[in-house]
């Protein structure tokens, strides 16, 4: 049965001028509010941008180890977790006139502190900040906003001109490529047993394939399946770990032509198309929905049931430890 692939594809990421920040060096700074509205945080002409001394936060995230005192002396590591970073980010906010300066100070003060509000799911929902190379790479961290948006409280400041230092909270101390990389797997046409010669083909494996994650640290990917399958099982092959989503032990049946059903590993969740909880369909309490740790994984896509249109889209965002 043949495969087909398909490449991987990258947004565009909007230009902003880069300067020189501490612990990420010459770069493009933007800050994403929960409304989808792009802060340029380095454009020097703009009426606010970021003040490069004391800024910090950027670098390798912070981690609590956990170690046990040993006989001969010393102790001996037991457990590694990373923690929740803070990143302090100095802000200038000016305007051509008091009124201006007053617009400006308000709408970014809503932006950053919108990240407490509830989100449509009930929970607050981040900004991001994004941090472009000229090379055309660019990482983003989700932040929320934990305190700092004060006057600074200077002579003359709070009439055309002010600055701010922002304390942004990251539940997640890693920093995300902001362009996904994804591996596709697509059941071709069927041919005829005997034309033009007898073949043997496989409607079940959709392929073994390695992995590559450039990241520094674990993935935890997203799976997309598109119909027809019954059972969808993804195994990595140097661990053995796996899991099966069996359609049929399902509400929900059979995937037909064209439906769908999206698997997030972390945290661990099954969904229909139309929104169906399948998660009661894993294979449990055997199922594992491993990660991807860096480098390359030996993995293998397999849909019961296939047909000509069937596919699988792996779908994940490389971390890394710094901007």
């Amino acid at each position: 049965m043949p495969i087909i692939t398909a490449p991987v594809t990258s947004p565009e990421v909007p230009e902003v001028p880069p300067v020189e920040v501490p612990e990420v060096g010459f770069a493009s700074i933007t800050y994403v509010d929960p409304t989808g509205k792009r802060w340029p945080m380095t454009d020097l002409a703009a009426e606010w941008y970021t003040l490069a001394e004391g800024v910090s936060g950027l670098g390798a995230a912070p981690y609590e180890l956990t170690a046990d005192p040993h006989p001969r002396g010393g102790s001996r590591l037991r457990h590694v977790q990373p923690q929740a970073r803070s990143i302090v980010w100095p802000l200038l906010v000016k305007g051509a006139d008091h009124m201006a300066f007053t617009k400006n100070w308000r709408d970014l003060a809503g932006a950053f502190t919108r990240t407490l509000r509830p989100g449509p799911d009930g929970r607050p929902a981040p900004g991001w900040l994004e941090v472009a190379r000229p090379d055309g790479s660019a990482r983003r961290i989700a932040v929320y906003y934990s305190q700092g948006w004060d006057g600074q409280g200077r002579t003359a400041a709070g009439i055309t001109w002010d600055s701010a230092v922002l304390t942004l909270w990251c539940e997640d101390p890693y920093w995300l490529d902001v362009h996904p990389q994804t591996v596709h797997r697509e059941t071709g046409a069927g041919v005829d047993y005997l034309a033009p010669y007898p073949s043997v083909s496989s409607s079940q494996v959709l392929g073994a394939t390695t992995v590559m994650n450039p990241g520094d640290v674990d993935v935890w990917p997203e799976w997309h399946i598109t119909g027809p399958a019954t059972s969808i099982t993804f195994t990595r092959q140097d661990t053995g770990d796996a899991f099966t989503l069996d359609m049929e032990a399902t509400s929900h049946g059979a995937l037909l032509a064209g439906q769908t059903v999206t698997i997030s590993t972390d945290p661990p969740q099954a969904r229909s198309g139309t929104g169906e909880n399948l998660v009661a369909g894993l294979n449990w309490p055997e199922a594992v929905l491993w990660s991807l740790p860096p480098g390359e994984t030996p993995v293998v896509f397999q849909l019961n049931g296939a047909e000509a249109g069937s596919a699988v889209d792996l779908t994940y965002f490389p971390r890394y430890e710094t901007a």
